[in-house]
């Protein structure tokens, strides 16, 4: 035992189960209030009026799955939302009318993926969209009329890997590959794209430059640019005259999140998150606002919707050792009301900090990384334990994303069972400059992973971690970097946890999903082209799969079965070559999920599958698993004991 009998267990259903509210928001004519909630044990939208949030009313009637994301139409009329099937990512758009409660899809398409291209305070009963129902590989812009659904086609999208409109709904803007693995610019005038374009990429600032969109009135083009810097500067574009202004940059970090003024579409404030997340205002008035909030509210803040008029704010607020929250915020009076807690059950468990540390990577990197500890295994909260404790690295996937600071439901799962939790930002991880990411370009299974297992050494050497009990875990790329700790470094790690993880690179590339097609230069730069005998090679000499006979420690495997980005196969074919070579392995497949788990009862049974066996092989506590995995729709397709 590594906790103290007097914490309890927090019961996974707490942490994993459907939240009592999330996504709050309020109209942008702000007499309603919507937010996402279960109706019969599924996550549906729900809406209320703003002047009395108790009397709510469900708007859709989802039965399985659950709706992730959604968005108000800019007339206040309807609710839209995305949905797709059993997790195969062919999202469609939905609109939910507020007055009579119709639910209506309106791109009722086969084997396609919608995304929104254009939004507008001006034109609010239109939007501008992107289907690729004609042609899989290339999204084609369509005007969706809000009230009667019609479509009409504005431009092909072949070859183009996206579109930028301003409020108008005129497009602007066309993006497309180039020889460079980066992007060409090019300006668009009466929908036609000129010959040559404006501006360009290459690979080193293809994930770090982008344009963020337009001021309502056109005279301003926002970017996020880091060329000719490392991080990526907030920059303003008179669109006349061709005079840019850096408006802000920081050399630890990118410019992330901004906030712009909901009709002008004036950034007025931007976050930087190195270590934590900061927010710098542009405005002065917006300044005062964000330094109010700070001063009531308890850990970071987000604004996550305004008014029209600019006079109600949604305000989510991450306490990061309790339940993330929402407040309605009345900026004239300076009221600030709780409409929810997310997971009130939470409120008085015992929840543990998230440590932010800089860890040195061998060749002088700094890699952020975080970590928890179990409530009482370090009483002085000085992010070291009095005792080194049996540790779960979890790896984030992408691999182009980051860990963050904040409440994270699995590092309070796992401290609470008795486990140190750390999490990486190993090089190619996004957030901290083209310079980070493009040191993990060719680095899958290499430097990407050196950087994981010094991040190991550092936490055994520090006391943190004991080192015969470590586990390494992770979805996606966490997954892939599982299967690479369990076969590139066999002795490392106790045991590990796969989750949708691919297992070989070169099947991976040939089976990601046709829309996909712009940016696969930058995979087969950052990853190896199959297309040479060098990237061959290297790709096949990087796969776990070729090196799944120097497995000696136990592996659970969880697969969704309609997974279009990590195909089932990734997952069969090393469960395959291990049971092959009697090497013991659980495989756990859900076949109505996709790449994760997104329905609660498969995620909870999928997380108590783990639970018993991380507490099997390092020791930790473990809540029974009673009826929840046959509560799921989870498929043992091997299991060692």
């Amino acid at each position: 035992m590594t906790e103290a009998p007097e914490v309890p267990l927090i019961e996974r259903a707490k942490l994993f189960g459907n939240p009592v509210k999330a996504q709050g928001k309020i109209s942008p004519d702000g007499r309603w209030l919507s937010w996402l909630a279960p109706r019969d044990g599924v996550m549906n939208l729900w809406l209320a009026p703003a002047s009395d949030s108790a009397d709510a009313r469900p708007m859709t009637a989802e039965k399985a799955r659950p709706i992730s994301q959604y968005l108000w139409a800019a007339d206040s009329r309807a609710l839209l939302y995305v949905q797709d099937k059993e997790g195969d990512e062919n999202f469609l758009l939905y609109r939910v009318d507020v007055e009579s409660g119709a639910d209506a899809c309106l791109t009722p398409f086969e084997n396609t993926r919608v995304v929104i291209v254009g939004t507008s305070v001006t034109k609010q009963d239109r939007l501008l969209i992107g289907l690729n129902n004609r042609d899989p590989q290339w999204h084609d812009v369509h005007e969706l009329n809000l009230a009667t659904g019609e479509l009409t086609e504005i431009m092909r999208g072949d070859g183009f890997a996206g579109f930028l409109a301003d409020d108008s709904l005129t497009l602007r803007i066309a993006v497309r590959p180039n020889a460079e693995g980066g992007m060409d610019f090019f300006r668009v005038e009466a929908n036609e794209v000129s010959a040559e374009p404006f501006a360009a990429t290459t690979l080193e600032d293809a994930m770090t430059t982008q344009p963020a969109g337009f001021t309502t009135d056109g005279a301003t083009l926002y970017w996020i640019d880091s060329r000719g810097r490392n991080t990526a500067a907030l920059i303003a574009e008179d669109t006349n005259t061709g005079t840019r202004t850096v408006l802000a940059e920081d050399d630890r970090a990118d410019i992330g999140h901004v906030l712009a003024h909901p009709t002008t579409g004036e950034v007025e404030a931007y976050a930087v998150n190195y270590l934590t997340q900061e927010w710098i205002a542009l405005d002065a008035g917006i300044g005062a606002t964000l330094d109010r909030l700070k001063a009531l509210l308890k850990g970071d803040v987000e604004i996550s919707s305004r008014t029209r008029d600019d006079r109600k704010w949604t305000v989510a607020v991450d306490p990061v050792t309790g339940p993330p929250a929402v407040y309605l915020f009345d900026r004239d009076s300076g009221e600030l009301d709780l409409l929810y807690v997310s997971r009130p059950e939470l409120e008085h468990a015992p929840l543990v900090p998230m440590h932010a540390v800089e860890i040195p990577a061998r060749d002088g990197l700094t890699l952020v990384s975080y970590l928890s500890l179990p409530y009482m295994a370090d009483v002085k909260r000085s992010g070291i334990p009095d005792a080194p404790l049996p540790m779960v690295l979890l790896v984030h996937g992408g691999p182009w994303a980051r860990d963050r600071h904040g409440y994270n439901p699995y590092h309070q799962w796992l401290a609470n069972r008795g486990y140190a939790v750390l999490s990486v930002n190993f090089r190619g991880s996004t957030g901290f400059g083209k310079a980070f990411i493009s040191a993990g370009d060719l680095e899958w299974g290499a430097k990407m992973h050196d950087d994981l297992i010094d991040a190991v050494r550092w936490a055994v050497d520090r006391g943190v971690a004991q080192a015969d009990r470590i586990a390494i875990m992770g979805g996606s790329y966490g997954g892939y970097a599982t299967l690479a700790g369990l076969t590139f470094t066999p002795e490392t790690f106790a045991c590990g946890v796969d989750i949708v993880g691919p297992s070989n690179l070169e099947t991976l590339l040939q089976t990601i999903p046709p829309y996909w097609k712009p940016v696969v230069e930058q995979f087969h730069r950052r990853m190896g082209n199959p297309g040479t005998a060098e990237g061959l090679a290297l790709l096949r000499d990087r796969s776990p799969l070729h090196k799944a006979d120097r497995i000696v420690r136990p592996l659970l495997i969880g697969q969704g079965a309609n997974d279009p980005r990590v195909k089932r196969a990734e997952s069969d074919q090393i469960a395959a070559a291990m049971t092959k070579r009697d090497i013991p392995v659980t495989y756990v497949l859900f076949p109505d999920e996709g790449h994760g788990f997104a329905r609660p009862e498969n995620n909870i049974a999928f997380n108590a599958i783990a639970e018993e066996f991380l507490a099997a092989n390092l020791g930790g506590r473990c809540e029974p698993a009673g009826e929840t995995v046959a509560a799921s729709t989870a498929q043992f397709l091997s299991r060692s004991q």
